[in-house]
């Protein structure tokens, strides 16, 4: 208000003296009188931003009153700013009919004077000069108005999207959380694993030759360095980026190292490949691997000392299946033969007892699976216990079944 008030203070100053150099239409009233209307608009200016309409309530007021005894320059002009704060700062309903309400009195005072002049470029000017003090202010504050409305829709959305970056970063990293969860799980389980099996054996026995021990303790050590290893490199992933982290991440076609690897551990197990081999999408490619890995983890720790490994490329899929003996049957069975039971949480077995499970390697295994759009199941299908997942592949344009 007190910045209002000197503006105001400035402007009637300003027009006593524009008044004083003869800027307005001579008539037969004292000069002293023309202040009184250049008063009122000026005390709108003072109320401008707090009550707008009364600002031009004052300034109407003023310019009928200036019409008369004058009118004055510094008053028409000080009554624009009238008119443009109330379409500024007032309604926005009430801007939009000030300005049908200004267009009408423009054409109606370039109207009348022609008629009354009976000179039609007194229409033309006088329309044209009440056009400038009515409609002009408007359509400024108008425009002013608009932009800074689209500016503050414009801070809301930035404000929107702001939270949603932040709602899509912590989700982002509660989904890392538990990627790493598993792939530390799958990594170490796999491992380690093989290492308790071995190191209870070799604890319950004792009648082994020190050459069996020996053979034994380095297998144990192998597999605790390339748990280690594996691990770092898990590390090292996450720290990389893009093409880069993309050149060593773990891959289906390494499946018969993973194999070897169990072999080692004590169990036999055969590996087949049916059908060309080809590139697979990263997401697929990791999904496998994983899930392999983790199936003859579970072989090695529950089954039987055997396992059948089969990775079969067909139209459209990769399919990876283990299969390992079991003791007993479970579950439910359908037309008296056991039944494929998705989602069992304990894998039974001659080593069940050996190293117990949490159950997650199961549920880890399906979330692989459906994450890149498969299938899994798990459970007892004729005496054997059978891990099955169905990956996709992406079909390109030509409808060849290629890599992503």
């Amino acid at each position: 208000m007190q910045r209002e008030a000197s503006w105001a203070g400035l402007a009637f100053v300003g027009g006593l003296l524009l008044i004083v150099g003869g800027a307005y239409t001579h008539r037969e009233v004292p000069e002293g009188w023309l202040a009184v209307p250049l008063a009122f608009v000026c005390l709108g200016v003072v109320v401008r931003q707090r009550a707008p309409l009364v600002g031009l309530a004052l300034g109407t007021v003023g310019i009928g009153v200036d019409l008369v005894v004058g009118p004055s320059l510094p008053t028409v002009l000080i009554f624009t700013d009238n008119v443009y704060a109330a379409a500024l700062y007032g309604p926005a309903s009430f801007s939009r009919w000030l300005l049908g309400a200004a267009t009408v009195l423009s054409v109606l005072a370039g109207g009348v004077t022609g008629v009354l002049s009976g000179d039609w470029r007194a229409l033309a000017v006088n329309g044209i000069q009440a056009g400038l003090v009515l409609v002009t202010p408007v359509t400024t504050a108008m425009v002013l108005r608009q932009q800074r409305e689209q500016a503050a829709a414009e801070r809301a959305r930035a404000e929107q999207v702001a939270r949603l970056a932040e709602l899509d970063r912590e989700a982002a990293i509660a989904t890392e959380r538990t990627r790493m969860a598993r792939e530390l799980h799958d990594m170490i389980a796999n491992h380690f694993s093989a290492i308790a099996i071995q190191s209870t054996g070799a604890l319950s026995r004792t009648d082994l030759s020190v050459a069996a021990v020996r053979k034994i303790m380095e297998s144990v050590r192998e597999n605790s360095l390339k748990g280690l290893a594996e691990m770092r490199t898990m590390i090292g992933l996450l720290r990389q980026e893009g093409d880069e982290a993309e050149t060593t991440r773990p891959r289906l076609a390494d499946a018969e190292s993973l194999v070897e690897r169990s072999r080692r551990a004590g169990m036999a197990a055969d590996f087949r490949v049916e059908g060309e081999s080809r590139e697979l999408s990263p997401a697929v490619d990791l999904a496998g691997y994983r899930i392999l890995q983790e199936a003859l983890t579970n072989a090695l720790k529950h089954g039987g000392r055997s396992a059948v490994v089969k990775v079969v490329y067909e139209s459209g899929q990769v399919t990876v299946a283990v299969d390992n003996p079991v003791d007993k049957p479970v579950g439910n069975s359908v037309d008296g033969r056991p039944a494929l039971l998705p989602g069992a949480e304990v894998f039974p077995g001659a080593g069940a007892g050996l190293v117990p499970g949490a159950g997650a390697g199961l549920v880890g295994m399906r979330e692989r699976a459906v994450l890149v759009g498969g299938s899994f199941e798990a459970g007892v299908d004729g005496g054997l216990w059978r891990v099955k997942a169905v990956l996709p592949m992406p079909k390109d344009r030509k409808g060849q079944w290629e890599a992503g």
